[in-house]
């Protein structure tokens, strides 16, 4: 039997923890991942019984970004084929910012290109103080544009230029500075930390929690599915590109850039 690349799992209180579960890969992205991530945030969003959504990952890292198989098949792609899957990419991650229901980033380890963006598509991020980061696309010729949406908000156009034009890694306490997360803790405190924050959501009206998080989205101005379709584009046409493919086929195949 296949192991479940994702858990959920819901408690008596209406905790939900959604669980990357792809160790061996780092919890990296790939179509099934990111169709189930999907699912999962749609239906539990729409769930009466859920009040909260933490988002946690299994394993040595939190998400590594893009699976290299799935990158492999890229390759072959054409630029309408790159078009849908960056699409895909766009909506799973557009359907964890949008949930109606607050969400919560738990962190343990390392967290990547897209891994940063699930973080960024969270409400609220808390991080062991070991975990690194890194906005990396600009390494393999690629641009960080779905993920764009989501981090210009969190940690500002400055802080993204920095990393994400030259994709160095960064450590918790940077993190933390820049606001892609909300609190550090070491290892042996990050559950209590997040549980304290989950209790604190619990014991708020719910109806006001989310009422809060739409008034957010409007005054900070939406995403809207506009921003969504261009910057789908935006990496397509980047991805088909001589230098994105070069370096991609160098890093693929291990190779020098």
């Amino acid at each position: 039997m296949t192991e479940a690349t994702l858990l959920t799992q819901v408690d008596v209180r209406g905790v939900a923890t959604v669980t990357l579960n792809r160790p061996a890969v780092h919890n990296a992205f790939n179509d099934d991942l990111i169709a189930r991530l999907d699912r999962a945030f749609t239906e539990l969003g729409a769930d009466p019984g859920v009040r909260v959504i933490v988002l946690a990952a299994n394993g040595k890292s939190f998400c590594a970004g893009a699976d290299l198989n799935w990158m492999k098949a890229m390759l072959g792609y054409s630029e309408a084929e790159n078009v849908a899957d960056s699409n895909r990419l766009a909506e799973m991650l557009y359907r964890i910012y949008s949930c109606p229901k607050p969400t919560l980033a738990r962190v343990h380890g390392a967290a990547l290109a897209g891994g940063v963006g699930l973080i960024s598509a969270c409400d609220i991020a808390v991080a062991a103080e070991h975990a690194k980061f890194g906005i990396t696309e600009v390494k393999l010729g690629l641009i960080p544009a779905n993920i764009a949406l989501y981090l210009v908000p969190s940690i500002g156009a400055r802080a993204l230029r920095r990393y994400g034009m030259t994709g160095q890694l960064f450590d918790a306490a940077e993190a933390q500075r820049i606001g892609l997360v909300d609190e550090v803790a070491p290892a042996e405190r990050l559950d209590a930390i997040v549980a304290g924050i989950v209790d604190a959501l619990v014991a708020a009206a719910p109806h006001a929690v989310a009422e809060c998080k739409k008034l957010i989205e409007q005054v900070a101005g939406p995403v809207t599915e506009p921003m969504r379709r261009d910057t789908a584009k935006w990496l397509a046409r980047v991805r088909v590109g001589d230098e994105a493919q070069s370096r991609m086929h160098a890093f693929l195949t291990k190779r020098p850039g």
